[in-house]
């Protein structure tokens, strides 16, 4: 594996530890895709660091179990502001 996808690999992992952050949330804030954040916690760093890896997982699975639930009430949000909106009209 190339030096930056490792150290990439490190980074993103404890951006999801510190953050407690999603996949999504992270491929945003690195610029990547899903898949990428996916397979470099997963797949790579199992390889350069398993203990932070193990971390990360533990984080991800979380998120994971969590987000029917999220999903959930950004639906509710979502058509609570549309009633508002249509009643100012």
């Amino acid at each position: 594996m190339k030096g930056y996808i490792e150290e990439r690999a490190v980074e993103i992992a404890n951006y999801i530890i510190e953050n407690n952050a999603t996949v999504r949330q992270t491929a945003k804030q690195f610029g990547i895709s899903k898949s990428t954040v996916h397979k470099d916690v997963t797949e790579r760093l199992t390889q350069i660091n398993p203990a932070l890896a193990n971390k990360a997982r533990v984080v991800l699975d979380l998120n994971k179990s969590e987000r029917h639930i999220r999903g959930g009430m950004a639906t509710k949000e979502k058509y609570l502001h549309k009633s508002k909106y249509h009643q100012n009209f």
